[in-house]
């Protein structure tokens, strides 16, 4: 009988609400009680689930309650058939509902109240069966989190969202265990509001604004939230399949991040939720295998029984995708998120794009920093404006940005833009693509650019920052601070997104910890402005997705020359055969992403004499062996190389030197092969080095001695890699290093003397040092030194010789060694010494 309540109650709130918009007579009365009916079904819904036998009174009061719904459903279907014109039979149906909310808020208010008293003394006896659930949700937690764990260094974009997931399911088990007594005190104070909450059921729909870390704030998500979890709370025995669909760009996925985190939505699945993005161009055997992961380390505790699962789907744009990745499981629903229909249009909700009000709450909080016009701005140059953007989301997000801050004649400009945007195909996705391509002409020619370059990295991945500035300065000749303030414009505009707040790059702590990520719908601009034209005369020659080769349109052109200044390739492995000769004087930038454990270097690449900024990056689970990569080292302007999942090819005084490379980072690598090697004169092969970066590289344990030959290093950045035991002894001679970075460098026990002699020192990085137990006597040499982060070190104390950095100005330490620094502060004017919060992350 109680589940019988629940379903009526949620098919009566689907039809009223759906009456509000339909029977303009009914509308006010039929929204009162569809949201009194909402606001009531969570008490009704534990009454539901207790699994007490209810006394025959209390049955007897749930049953006549239950009539009631289903008069006040049958009414809403008979006002659904009514003509909008027939006003006399809306007053009439108005008139019923009006009775059927007395009969219901009666209910509310005194039987109700009854129900909850008699519950509390089932939730004190039930408090032993809980603990044991808390246990077994503990244990089952971290067969969760050693399985994720195992994939983490290779699948961090992918299971990115599912490690908050898990990072909240732990606290909220934490919480259960250390405060359960406090959840009695809560239940008592329950009481005193309930009376406040049954008053004030008068809650509409309306216009909601969420935020979000890292994310814009959302608008107008309650109606699909609603629809989307009754359709998830319908119990069925075996697996189901619901879906999300909708248009690049209207909220989908913000409305999946929105469902995984509502706590009705955790509770019903006992927080066994999985949530992951497949994209265009997906690893349905790696996809598999995390999603069979996800069920076995349930599925192993068999004192569980069946529990409900939920798996989040996002971004699938095929069937075929689909159909590999779907498991009809008892117990288990796949919520399937993508631009097509995917599953039963029955049970598929299509989400609406944002009515006037809605738009113009949005679009004024992009535009204005509020949800209304501001007093005495121009209302009909908005509302030209929100009627443009059609009630797309990341249009109106888009435009507002662009558009904030700037006088009204240049609004004036935007509105004539967009209203010469409607596409040849008329199809409403060419229009979203014609309107934010009127945003970008509100970008200077050189932001433009680099926002239209941002297309030839791979969807849903997570940009290195050092990767973007690297190929902004050598193709738009900028320095390194104006990139990197270009990416913070494209930001505030809402053309990306930066996963960590941009201070980080701040002076002297690079960009190590910030990524970029891109709205797949803002990619397909990009590549979509680029595509242009004829191929072998476009400025960039991009591959909108991975494929297993290279285009057969790039190999149709091929004889003749191509005019790109950028050219990006994203394929599974690569041999010599698989491959085609191409002619590319102009490329100033290659970018090589794959998935594979062997990949043969394009021939070409021996004939890009223009060749500035070369990226490697293997998105495969090994590390990949790269075969003819010595070949080509004789690129005479090559000037930055990144490489990532690969083992770094040997190096060898025999090697062609590459005059002009000033950065290379090496990211995820195996190195070991490359760096150890006695007779190996680094000076030879990178005469003119700079930046040297090395990060998650396990197997690092020295650097090469020869690397202090080299006079032109500035920055030496060694992150993350737990066998680097030692600096070179000869340091000293490195005169022009500013910057020395030795974050998580778990095994290295001191510094050598040396690094006193470093005059031109400026940061100097040993936070996560765990080793580290002392600093060297005469540190205090370091004339220039300005910054110094050592959290989460072993020091004990610091050198006598400290009060004599006086250009010292931060220090960031662990609280307990904020006294070591008394001395220093008291000599050192202006000296800022704080402690930062430990940061405990998955690496």
């Amino acid at each position: 009988m109680a589940e019988l309540i629940g379903e009526v109650m949620t098919e009566a709130a689907l039809q009223l609400f759906m009456v509000s918009r339909k029977a303009y007579g009914c509308k006010g009365v039929a929204s009162n009680l569809a949201d009194m009916i909402v606001d009531i079904q969570p008490t009704i819904s534990e009454i539901r689930n207790s699994g007490v036998t209810l006394p025959p009174h209390r049955e007897a009061q749930l049953s006549k309650f239950s009539e009631t719904l289903e008069k006040c459903l049958k009414l809403t279907n008979d006002a659904l058939k009514t003509s909008r014109w027939n006003i006399s039979r809306q007053l009439y149906q108005a008139k019923k509902m009006e009775a059927l909310e007395k009969r219901i808020s009666s209910f509310l208010r005194c039987q109700v109240l009854a129900h909850i008293l008699a519950d509390v003394h089932l939730i004190r006896a039930d408090s032993d069966v809980r603990f044991s659930r808390v246990d077994r949700s503990l244990d089952s937690m971290n067969r969760q989190m050693t399985h994720v764990l195992s994939h983490v260094h290779h699948l961090q974009a992918t299971c990115e969202m599912r490690f908050d997931c898990t990072d909240r399911s732990v606290d909220r088990v934490n919480e259960q265990m250390c405060t359960f007594e406090v959840r009695f005190d809560r239940t008592d104070r329950n009481f005193d509001t309930l009376s406040d909450q049954l008053g004030s059921m008068s809650m509409r729909r309306g216009v909601s604004v969420l935020g979000d870390v890292g994310d814009f704030c959302r608008v107008g998500l309650d109606w699909g939230k609603r629809t989307v979890k009754g359709m998830l709370f319908k119990l069925e025995d075996e697996g189901r399949l619901i879906g999300i669909s909708g248009m690049s760009g209207s909220g989908k996925t913000t409305l999946a991040r929105e469902i995984m985190l509502d706590e009705e939505v955790q509770g019903h699945f006992e927080n066994q939720i999985l949530f992951l993005t497949v994209s265009q161009s997906p690893n349905l055997e790696e996809l598999r295998g995390l999603i069979l992961g996800f069920f076995s380390a349930y599925d192993d505790d068999s004192s569980r029984g069946q529990t409900r699962k939920l798996l989040i789907l996002d971004d699938v744009c095929t069937r075929r995708s689909l159909d590999q990745l779907f498991f009809k499981r008892p117990g288990t629903t796949t919520l399937v998120v993508s631009r097509s229909k995917l599953a039963d249009p029955k049970a598929t909700y299509h989400v609406e794009l944002l009515n006037e009000d809605e738009a113009t709450s949005l679009f004024c909080l992009s535009a204005f920093d509020q949800t209304s016009i501001p007093s005495g701005f121009n209302i009909k140059l908005v509302k030209q404006i929100v009627e443009e953007c059609k009630g797309l989301p990341l249009s109106l997000k888009v435009i507002g940005g662009s558009l904030k801050d700037q006088p009204e004649i240049y609004w004036q400009g935007a509105v004539k833009r967009l209203s010469k945007g409607e596409p040849v195909d008329e199809t409403h996705e060419s229009r979203v693509f014609a309107q934010m391509e009127a945003t970008l002409e509100t970008l200077d020619p050189k932001t433009r650019e680099c926002f239209l370059d941002l297309g030839a990295f791979p969807e849903d991945k997570k940009i290195p920052l050092d990767v973007i500035i690297n190929m902004w300065v050598e193709l738009h000749d900028l320095e390194e601070e104006t990139a990197f303030a270009v990416l913070v414009d494209l930001s505030h505009k809402n053309l990306l997104t930066l996963v960590k707040d941009p201070r980080l790059g701040a002076l002297y702590t690079g960009h190590y910890d910030i990524f970029v990520m891109q709205h797949d719908g803002l990619r397909d601009l990009a590549i979509h402005i680029s595509n242009r034209g004829s191929v072998s005369r476009r400025v960039r020659l991009l591959m909108p997705r991975r494929e297993l080769g290279l285009p057969r349109e790039w190999e149709r052109n091929s004889d003749e020359p191509f005019n790109a200044r950028i050219v990006s390739i994203h394929t599974g492995e690569m041999t010599e055969t698989d491959w085609f000769d191409m002619e590319l004087p102009k490329a100033e930038v290659l970018i090589l992403n794959f998935t594979s454990d062997n990949y043969a270097m394009p021939p070409f690449i021996s004939k890009m004499r223009s060749l500035r900024a070369l990226v490697i990056i293997n998105n495969g689970m090994s590390f990949a062996q790269l075969k003819d990569f010595p070949s080509f080292t004789n690129l005479a302007k090559l000037r930055s190389l990144w490489l990532e999942m690969v083992h770094v090819p040997e190096l060898s005084n025999n090697m062609v030197p590459l005059k002009s490379l000033y950065k290379l980072s090496l990211i995820f690598c195996k190195v070991n092969d490359s760096f150890d090697q006695r007779g190996l004169d680094m000076v030879e092969v990178f005469p003119n080095l700079s930046d040297l970066t090395i990060d998650h590289c396990d197997d690092l344990v020295e650097l090469p001695s020869t690397i202090c030959g080299i006079n032109s290093v500035k920055s030496i950045s060694i992150t993350n890699c737990p066998g680097f035991v030692e600096l070179p002894k000869n340091l000293s001679k490195l005169k022009s290093l500013e910057l020395l970075r030795l974050y998580a460098c778990s095994e290295l026990e001191s510094l050598p003397e040396e690094i006193c002699e470093l005059q031109s020192l400026k940061y100097l990085d040993i936070s996560q040092c765990m080793s580290l137990s002392s600093l060297p006597e005469e540190l205090g040499k370091l004339s220039k030194l300005e910054k110094i982060d050592m959290r989460e070190c072993s020091l004990c104390s610091i050198p006598s010789s400290g009060v004599s950095l006086t250009s010292l100005r931060h220090v960031i330490c662990d609280e307990e060694s904020l006294c070591m620094w008394e001395e220093v502060k008291k000599v050192v004017p202006g000296l800022l010494v704080e402690a930062a919060d430990t940061c405990l992350s998955m690496d």
